[in-house]
């Protein structure tokens, strides 16, 4: 076993390390969208608080702190920056997976001596996994939008089983996981509206070879978790045995309203700084209906804050089930705490674009402006395929529940 950098770290301290890295992140906010990734600063201040090991086995030195305390942390870090903190759920994440699926050797073999872990990752497959018939796999490709790679010590990526024979089409997916010294880093995260910070570059791998049990032939989403799996069993913990797609939807949601509490934020600082236009000596924090919209924008992110943090709870008791033996964790389940977590994003969503920027004023719009950056950084995060999977979650929820078949309703188009 390794030992945690601060076994005696709890919950509450991690979240009120979050909480007080504010300051310093709302600073460096310029300065990350330059670098097109976090400053080395940011990093060394995750690496000393623990956020990287929020969510990683006690066994190979982290925390193994659940979902509501890892969203709690990535809620805090968007509300400082929005990019920082997509970069950070994006890079801190997929130790889950891992550490769920794969089985005790690859685990010892993955983690190493020390347990520095970070691994950015994408869903889309590409090229395909050739075995070298010497127990390695082969890998070449590109994989774009991979979050947070600049830190990342690993690569979480899926890709394809090779065909039998030349002209058959190639298998299933496989998921693999590459260690840092395989893959290069492709400056090319660049001319993008918002998250230009979120250091999502691509990663380029030529001939890169990998162990064998490096990889497991399942797809992120539709992981085999039905009564537990090889992690959950490993580390006696059923946090490891959750399926992906709404762990994935919490992460936006988190860092969604993370951005929308940071808008607020700044909207207060505004209403309180800006004076009348016909009376200079007082200001728009005295006027009902700017009290008002903040107010009423407040009550929406609170409401999504707090159906992040209650679904978060429910995705671990659902977890603690299908353990348990007692319920499996069902892909109908799936659909429903994805469909939760799609709808607190939207609801964050709105009340930052119909609300809080539309009622700023366009001198707030201006290059430069946190209230600009934080639009243009939730809407770059309503663009992702995450939150278009909210109409085909929806279906998919009201057909699981009139008893009608939803597994031909796919998620991507």
């Amino acid at each position: 076993m390794i030992a945690a950098p601060e076994p005696a770290l709890t919950e509450r301290e991690l979240i009120e390390r979050a909480v007080a890295l504010r300051p310093a992140l709302l600073e460096r906010q310029p300065e990350t969208e330059r670098l097109t990734r976090y400053p080395e600063a940011t990093h060394e201040d995750f690496l000393r608080a623990g956020f990287y090991r929020t969510l990683q086995p006690r066994r190979y030195g982290g925390y193994e702190f659940g979902l509501p305390t890892f969203y709690r942390v990535v809620t805090e870090i968007a509300r400082g920056c929005p990019s920082t903190g997509w970069a950070l759920s994006l890079t801190a994440a997929h130790v889950l997976q891992v550490a769920a699926q794969f089985e005790e050797k690859a685990q010892n073999d993955i983690f190493g001596d020390d347990g520095d872990f970070r691994a950015a990752s994408t869903v889309a497959p590409v090229g395909v996994a050739r075995p070298d018939g010497a127990g390695h796999v082969v890998l070449d490709g590109t994989w774009p939008y991979s979050s947070g790679s600049p830190y990342s010590t690993h690569y979480v990526g899926q890709t394809l089983r090779a065909p039998e024979k030349p002209g058959d089409p190639p298998g299933p997916s496989v998921l693999f996981v590459a260690p840092r010294a395989v893959w290069t880093l492709l400056d090319d995260w660049h001319g993008v509206l918002g998250l230009r910070g979120s250091g999502s570059n691509s990663i380029r791998m030529e001939q890169a070879r990998i162990p064998e049990h490096f990889t497991r032939e399942v797809s992120l989403l539709d992981l085999p978790v039905r009564g537990g799996t090889p992690g959950s069993k490993l580390h006696g913990n059923a946090l490891y045995a959750g399926r992906a797609p709404s762990f994935f939807q919490g992460e936006l949601a988190a860092i969604m309203t993370g951005t929308a509490l940071a808008a607020a934020d700044e909207y207060a600082r505004i209403l309180a700084h800006r004076p009348l236009i016909l009376e200079p000596d007082r200001t728009r924090a005295e006027l009902h209906d700017y009290q008002r919209h903040l107010g009423e924008a407040l009550g929406a992110i609170h409401t999504a804050q707090a159906a992040l943090q209650y679904n978060a709870e429910d995705y671990m008791e659902t977890c603690r089930r299908n353990v348990s033996g007692e319920a499996p964790f069902t892909i109908a389940d799936d659909n429903r705490l994805a469909l939760v977590f799609a709808t607190a994003c939207r609801m964050a969503w709105d009340a930052l674009q119909s609300i809080i920027f539309r009622t700023a004023g366009s001198r707030h719009a201006r290059d430069g402006e946190r209230m600009q950056r934080y639009f243009r950084d939730a809407a770059t995060c309503w663009s992702h395929i995450g939150p278009t999977m909210t109409e085909p979650l929806a279906r998919r929820v009201g057909c699981d529940t009139l008893g009608l078949p939803s597994h031909d309703i796919p998620l991507i188009p």
